[in-house]
């Protein structure tokens, strides 16, 4: 009756084997290092590198714990962080242009555990320390690109039907598309509908009004968001920054988090650090080019210097032909004259509109112009000689292997849809954060021994059968986080103490009920079983309402909610595991094999009198 089979004995033993081993990482704790990377392909740091620096600690007499070489980054362990500092002073006057030195902290536990993936979990910015960014998204920079680029689709299709008009204006959320008379309006109307259907056009004369529905600006406006984010995610992740949060906070705001690292210039360089490619063509007219040089810039014009130590200036026409939206691929190569050079493929529709615009323009010359951190330069400047078709481009100029590497990163990490601005940034110190895990380790530590004194001695041998459940639950709990190497933050440490409350909740219902059966007169072996069988289905219920809420804190919860619920939804789960499987196996072990069992310690179980006993 109360005895399971072997296999479920050796599943719930080999269950807390599993779990403490997983568990076991956090333990060892992190220890300070620091972690030298590089934003550069055409930097490879490697056995020498090591090797290099550490000869440099030692000469300055500082010590180290070791180092770990992985994945193009070098991480050099330290005892402590007064240490950590100090190493990082000597660590960057021994590294040139091109290196990226950050404060970091790493895990300490033994390489053999690394091996079997059973890792501690990532700690969170309240917890381990880090940098903290928030950053606005220019909505009206969006809106202009967008207006921007509907503008040279309409050029390019009025320029194949040969039609002439002036010059489009932008007003708001509108474009005024002049043409010579309504008669040309109404014969380029039909193709303008066909490319652009998600726009509506209204004809006003000679003019012709372009216009947006609310809808369409709101998706404007989030895709914007979405497409700055991928970016993000795509720099931080070529620059090989550990564990970053890179999430949406309200319509218009990006939340950025750096765990581990300290030095906020060196975060800011990491994350904004984007670039966008556009093409757009030069005038080469001398006179205005000295009225430029002058400071009195022509209107619809830029004056863009090249790149390199002697830059040259150019004259560049305001309007954009084709910008890095519509490249797929950048790769550094070398040119005919085995110069570096970066190779861009293009996609079908910027192929298409490349052809067009080097076979309409023969002879002239055209920028490409390369915009990075706000800056823009002229990377090179050719002259078309003959159309370029198949979408394959190749841009050199005055620039090295080095330089042709970071911009192909660059270029192959995307552009952002519009500006951004930090509005708020901050940064945790790993002293605050150890603080943090003290405070949050203490609070859990001791609300589970009051919880497990309480237990045992109110329903003494089954109060310990609880209490090793609920010991079981924690290290499920801790070990299902670290194999999904999930981020712990103080709100996660929350839900790791309500987890608790909830897990004791199911064992004090399983005792009651079986306690009710013994007042009823059953057995101690029948009460043992029915009790566990009848608190199932309260315990199932009063769980799934718990889950359903857990759950929907999930979807529509964001960024210290969502950790709260992931925690919580997992310590449900494993709570109705260890509650009921865990402490019925130890229950099983003790009792299952007596067969003449008169009496079970459960605490005092009080039998109501009978009628005659009253009398």
């Amino acid at each position: 009756m109360n005895r399971y089979p072997l296999w479920k004995y050796l599943m719930v033993f080999a269950s807390i084997l599993l779990g403490l081993l997983y568990t076991l990482p956090n333990f060892f704790g992190e220890t300070p290092a620091v972690q030298i990377s590089t934003n550069r392909q055409s930097i490879s740091i490697n056995n020498e590198t090591e090797t290099r620096l550490l000869a440099a600690l030692q000469q300055a007499g500082i010590q180290n714990d070791g180092a770990i070489l992985a994945d193009n980054s070098l991480r050099i362990r330290f005892s402590n962080t007064e240490t950590q500092i100090k190493a990082r002073d000597i660590i960057e006057q021994n590294l040139g242009d091109g290196y990226i030195t950050a404060l970091n902290l790493v895990p300490n536990s033994p390489e053999w555990m690394t091996k079997i993936r059973a890792n501690p979990m990532f700690l969170g910015l309240d917890l381990r320390g880090g940098v903290h960014f928030t950053m606005q998204v220019d909505m009206k920079a969006a809106m202009q690109k967008t207006f921007e680029r509907y503008a040279g689709d309409i050029r390019r299709e009025l320029r194949r039907q040969q039609v002439r008009i002036g010059d489009i204006v932008q007003n708001d959320n509108s474009l005024s598309v002049p043409f010579q008379d309504e008669t040309a309006l109404n014969k380029a109307l039909p193709e303008l509908q066909k490319l652009l259907p998600e726009t509506t056009l209204t004809s006003d004369g000679s003019r012709l009004i372009l216009t947006l529905s609310n809808d369409m600006v709101n998706k404007i406006r989030s895709d914007a968001v979405k497409q700055n984010i991928t970016t993000l995610h795509n720099r931080v992740n070529e620059l090989g920054v550990a564990e970053p949060v890179i999430q949406q906070a309200g319509a218009d705001r990006i939340v950025v988090q750096l765990p581990g690292v300290q030095d906020t210039a060196k975060a800011k360089d990491i994350i904004g650090r984007t670039a966008t490619l556009e093409v757009r063509m030069v005038n080469d007219d001398p006179n205005l080019m000295q009225q430029a040089i002058a400071g009195n810039v022509p209107s619809g014009y830029d004056l863009l210097y090249t790149a390199g130590e002697s830059p040259q200036p150019n004259l560049v026409s305001k309007q954009v032909e084709l910008t890095g939206d519509n490249i797929n691929d950048a790769q550094p190569s070398f040119d005919e004259q085995n110069q570096p050079a970066v190779s861009i493929n293009l996609d079908s529709t910027g192929g298409n509109i490349f052809a067009d615009l080097t076979r309409q323009n023969v002879g002239k010359r055209m920028a490409m112009v390369l915009i990075d951190q706000g800056k823009a330069e002229v990377v090179t400047a050719p002259v078309i000689r003959s159309v370029i078709t198949g979408g394959r481009v190749q841009i050199s100029g005055s620039m090295t292997a080095a330089e042709a590497n970071d911009t192909s990163l660059l270029l192959r990490a995307g552009s952002l849809a519009a500006p951004m601005q930090i509005v708020e940034e901050r940064t945790i110190g790993p002293s605050l954060g150890a603080e943090n895990i003290q405070k949050g380790f203490h609070s859990t530590l001791w609300g589970f021994a009051a919880v497990a004194v309480f237990m045992i001695i109110y329903y003494r041998l089954f109060g310990v059968f609880s209490v090793i459940a609920l010991s079981a639950n924690l290290l499920f709990l801790i070990a299902i986080l670290s194999a999904l190497q999930a981020t712990l933050t103080l709100p996660g440490i929350a839900a790791i103490a309500l987890t608790l409350g909830m897990a004791i909740d199911s064992n004090v219902l399983i005792n009651e009920r079986i306690r009710e059966e013994l007042r009823a007169g059953a057995r101690p072996q029948t009460a043992i079983n029915e009790g566990y069988r009848h608190a199932w289905n309260t315990i199932v219920d009063s769980n799934i309402t718990s889950l359903i809420a857990g759950i929907a804190l999930l979807i529509f919860g964001s960024g210290p909610v969502r950790g709260f619920a992931v925690v919580h939804c997992l310590g449900i789960l494993t709570s109705m595991y260890s509650s009921v499987v865990v402490s019925r196996t130890f229950a099983n072990l003790w009792y299952g094999n007596r067969r003449k069992l008169d009496k079970i310690s459960i605490g005092a179980v009080w039998k109501p009198q009978s009628a005659a006993e009253k009398e």
